[in-house]
């Protein structure tokens, strides 16, 4: 598998808009974008996810965690998303 990352196979196909990856994986939360699934949900508010990895961020903004911070200014922030619309402002890059 990891060879795969290699050679651009991407051997699983979505058969509803035919999008392809390499893991197997990736494709079962790839098809809750059309099914609309989201299985993890927040203890605290009830949102829900379509991956993990999701509401692990999310859970952090109940736990007032801010782990990204500002090498310039010091601002920090919850997720590393919104640490690189901050840069920006910085470098006056437009996103």
């Amino acid at each position: 598998m990891h060879q795969r990352a290699h050679t651009e196979e991407k051997p699983y196909s979505c058969n509803v808009c035919d999008k392809s990856f390499a893991r197997s994986n990736s494709l079962v939360v790839h098809q809750r974008a059309h099914t609309g699934e989201k299985p993890y949900q927040c203890d605290n508010c009830g949102k829900t996810f379509t991956q993990s990895s999701h509401l692990m961020a999310h859970l952090r903004t109940h736990a007032g965690e801010k782990p990204y911070s500002c090498n310039i200014c010091g601002t920090s922030f919850t997720h590393s998303e919104t640490l690189k619309i901050h840069l920006q402002m910085h470098t006056k890059e437009k996103p």
